[in-house]
């Protein structure tokens, strides 16, 4: 799959692509006869929980050295466990953030709502 047709498929720009690429989150992606590019259903993989990872918020030293981990190897299983737990947590909190704010604006919504038919109710 080309690098297009990769972008597509994680929903990263081919920009992000080869950022991630150069910074060493993705292995060395083969290459064509044509020197373009060929991602292989595991660097789709990778890409997806890049993706994944960014939009959730968690910083690039530790997406990178997540992929550094995995490429040591079982031996590591504990610490991207870890890894993953604590972006977890941050994950929790912030949703728990997310909720508060939306009850509130609930609430006003709910009111505004009751004021208006106050007023639409009142004779003109």
């Amino acid at each position: 799959m080309k690098i297009a047709e990769a972008a597509a498929a994680s929903d990263l720009s081919v920009d992000t692509i080869r950022f991630y690429e150069g910074e060493g989150l993705l292995d060395p992606v083969a290459r064509g006869s044509d020197g373009h590019r060929r991602f292989s259903p595991r660097d789709l993989r990778w890409l997806s929980l890049f993706q994944k990872l960014r939009a959730t918020g968690m910083p690039l030293a530790e997406m990178k050295r997540y992929a550094d981990l995995a490429r040591a190897g079982e031996a590591t299983y504990t610490e991207r466990r870890e890894m993953l737990e604590a972006h977890q947590g941050r994950l929790a909190a912030q949703q728990a953030k997310i909720d508060a704010c939306r009850s509130l604006l609930d609430e006003k919504v709910r009111i505004y709502r009751g004021l208006e038919e106050e007023v639409a109710g009142k004779p003109g």
